[in-house]
C-alpha cells in the first residue's frame, strides 16, 4: 500500500466519496421516514355518540371498541369536556357563539378518541365501529370520523416517498460498489506485472491473492471509518442547528438512532468491496 501510496490514496478517496453520498442520502430517507411516520401516527378515529345515549350504554359501546384488535387506546371526552374545549378552540372572537349552552342545553356529543396499532388500519376499523349500530337496537353511534379521503392521501404519498428513498439508497449502492470497485481494479492492474512473474516463478495463486485480500480490506476499513467520522460530525452539528431553531416545523432524528444503524452498515459496505474489489480484480491476472 505505501509502496503505491498514490493509488492507496486514490481507491480510499473512492470510498470516501461514494459512501458519503450513499450515507447523507440515507440519513435522508430516515429523517423522511421518521416524518412520514410521525404524520402516521397523528391519524385517529372520532366517534360522536347520539345525544339521547346513556352513561351505560356508552360505556358498553367503550369497551366494544377497546376489545377490537386493532385499536391502542380509546379515550372518552364527555360531553361537558367537549363543549369547554369547542369554546377554547373558538377563542374570544367566537366565544360569543356558544354563550347561552349550558350543561343542560350542550349540543356537543359524547365522543371517542381512538388511536390505531397501525394507522392504515383506519378505514376498515372505522367501518367496524359503525357496524357496532347494528348490535344496538338504540343505534347509539351519531358519527364516526376519520379524515376519509384525506388519510387515504396521506398513506399514499408516505407510502411512495418511503418507496421512491428505497429504490434511490439501492441505486447509490450499487453506484458506490460499481466505482470503487473499478479503481480498485485500476490499482491492481498497475502491479499485473509483478503478479506475472510471481506466477512464473511458480506462486500459489492463494499466495498472490492474500495480500490484496487485505489490502483490498484495510483500504475499504479506512474509507469507510473516515466517512462515518466526517458523516457523524456533520450530522451532529445540523441536528444542534435545528434543534435551536425554533421555527422549525420538524426536528431530526437523534444521532444515537441513527449512529448504530448507518455507521454498521457503511463500515460494513466499505469493507466488504473493498475485499470484494480486490478478489474479483486479482482473478484475471491469476491466469498465466
Amino acid at each position: 500500500m505505501f509502496r503505491n501510496g498514490w493509488m492507496s490514496v486514490a481507491s480510499i478517496t473512492s470510498i470516501i466519496v461514494s459512501l458519503l453520498v450513499l450515507g447523507v442520502f440515507i440519513m435522508l430517507v430516515i429523517n423522511i421516514n421518521s416524518f412520514a411516520d410521525d404524520a402516521d401516527s397523528q391519524v385517529q378515529i372520532s366517534v360522536y355518540l347520539e345525544s339521547k345515549v346513556d352513561d351505560a350504554l356508552r360505556d358498553k359501546v367503550m369497551a366494544e371498541i377497546q376489545t377490537m384488535p386493532e385499536v391502542s387506546e380509546v379515550t372518552l371526552i364527555p360531553k361537558n369536556e367537549g363543549l369547554k374545549e369547542f369554546k377554547d378552540k373558538l377563542g374570544v372572537e367566537g366565544k360569543d357563539l356558544l354563550e347561552g349552552y349550558t350543561e343542560e342545553t350542550n349540543p356537543i356529543p359524547d365522543t371517542f378518541k381512538i388511536k390505531l396499532i397501525e394507522p392504515t388500519t383506519a378505514p376498515f376499523v372505522a367501518s367496524k365501529i359503525s357496524a357496532l349500530n347494528d348490535t344496538h337496537p338504540d343505534k347509539p353511534i351519531y358519527k364516526v370520523n376519520y379524515g376519509k379521503g384525506t388519510i387515504e392521501k396521506l398513506f399514499k404519498v408516505t407510502r411512495t416517498v418511503r418507496n421512491i428513498g428505497l429504490i434511490f439508497v439501492a441505486g447509490l449502492a450499487l453506484m458506490a460498489m460499481f466505482l470503487i470497485s473499478n479503481t480498485i481494479r485500476v490499482t491492481i492492474l498497475a502491479r499485473r506485472r509483478e503478479i506475472g512473474i510471481m506466477k512464473l516463478v511458480g506462486a500459489t495463486n492463494a499466495f498472490i491473492r492474500w495480500p490484496f485480500f487485505i489490502e483490498g480490506a484495510l483500504i475499504g476499513l479506512i474509507g469507510s471509518v473516515v466517512t462515518v467520522a466526517v458523516l457523524f460530525f456533520g450530522y451532529q452539528e445540523l441536528e444542534q442547528v435545528v434543534a435551536a431553531d425554533m421555527t422549525l416545523a420538524f426536528q431530526l432524528v437523534p444521532m444515537k438512532q441513527v449512529a448504530l444503524k448507518v455507521g454498521g452498515l457503511l463500515l460494513g459496505l466499505g469493507l466488504l468491496i473493498g475485499i470484494w474489489g480486490s478478489t474479483m480484480s486479482i482473478r484475471k491476472f491469476l491466469k498465466v
